[in-house]
């Protein structure tokens, strides 16, 4: 997957210098919007994935099925300018800045969780525990952004994914899942994930057209991202910075669509760790003096399916803001993420609390 690293760190540097703004030009932390109103300097997100969330009333319990992720996001009186602060891109002088600590748990089931076989023809049963500190720095005047995700994690039993889905399926008197035996084993996830915004179109505040490019790098997710982003409503500008997306003295209402395309070379959390194997496949020559017939019978399961590299989803909601509290409802439709598999639909509920 190394070779595959050239290319998207070309793809960001061209994005960045066509804003005219260095890549490490001197910044500032997030400042109040031009209109003069104070900014706050914590905002505390409450994040949760789930295909049962379904705009349509038809939530499912499979593949992608569930992300729980909270996140503490602050400014600084005075920009990180050392160690790995100085490293990490911004959007130029007078950027915006917000930093951020979370924490994320993530999980994938086949279809039938009630099978406690083996089902290579189905999604695998994966979870993944990761800590992520990021940094979102916006550029108002130029209208561009520069977001770094920094990712560290384990996925397999470790992950506590499956000791949290019986947990909550126990609560709700829903099904036990009986196949999380399968998972993939214990494995280390490092990643760095990067995000390139810049506005191409906009109509007064209430409609915006940002074009956007990902790249993702490392031992837990590797490839590329396209996107446009368009939000319409009643809303701060979007460049104004992270912070005021979800926290306003004025009340904020507005539509978010964002269709996406992506290339994917590697996903850990469909096809096991750097440093571990599918632990369901094996050699089994049937017992001695059977013969052919009972080798057969017990011949080496099939592996998982491979993985699918375009994948092309649907990202569309609302969000509604008003003081230091924020709701957003994103619902997700996504195309198989294997080969021969199903698509799929995720919703997602946030909380924002600002101080």
């Amino acid at each position: 997957m190394r070779q595959f690293l050239h290319f998207p760190v070309i793809l960001l540097l061209a994005a960045g210098c066509g804003t005219g703004e260095a890549l490490l030009a001197q910044s500032t932390s997030e400042k109040a919007p031009v209109t003069g109103e104070e900014a706050p300097t914590f905002l505390f997100r409450v994040y949760e994935d789930n295909d049962f969330i379904n705009i349509r009333g038809q939530g499912t319990d499979d593949a992608y099925t569930n992300g729980t992720r909270l996140d503490l996001f602050y400014t600084k009186k005075h920009p990180g300018r050392h160690g790995l602060y100085k490293l990490l891109p911004k959007a130029g002088e007078g950027s915006r800045d917000t930093y951020g600590w979370g924490l994320m748990q993530l999980m994938f089931t086949p279809n039938d969780i009630t099978q406690t076989a083996y089902q290579p023809d189905d999604y695998p049963y994966s979870g993944a525990l990761i800590v992520t500190h990021t940094l979102y720095s916006f550029n108002p005047v130029k209208k561009f952004d520069w977001q770094t995700e920094l990712v560290a994690g384990v996925i397999g039993p470790a992950s506590l994914a499956a000791q949290t889905q019986r947990l909550v399926h126990r609560l709700i008197n829903y099904i036990q899942p009986m196949g999380w035996d399968h998972q993939f084993r214990n494995d280390v996830l490092v990643n760095i994930n990067m995000t390139a915004e810049k506005q191409l179109a906009a109509w007064g505040h209430a409609l915006e057209v940002i074009g956007g490019g990902q790249v993702f790098y490392g031992t837990m997710l590797n490839g590329l991202a396209l996107y446009p982003l368009i939000r319409i409503g009643k809303m701060t500008p979007y460049f104004e910075g992270y912070m005021s997306q979800y926290s306003s003295k004025k009340w904020q209402f507005y539509f978010v669509f964002k269709p996406e395309a992506q290339i994917i070379f590697r996903n850990a959390m469909l096809q096991g760790g750097m440093f571990t194997h599918n632990p369901n496949l094996g050699t089994n020559q049937g017992p001695a003096g059977q013969g052919h017939a009972a080798a057969a019978a017990t011949a080496p399961p099939l592996p998982y399916r491979g993985l699918e590299h375009w994948v092309y989803s649907l990202n569309y909601g609302a969000v509604v803001s008003t003081g230091k509290f924020s709701i957003s409802f994103i619902q997700n439709t996504s195309s198989a993420m294997m080969k021969g598999l199903y698509s799929h639909e995720v919703g997602n509920i946030s909380l924002f609390f600002a101080w």
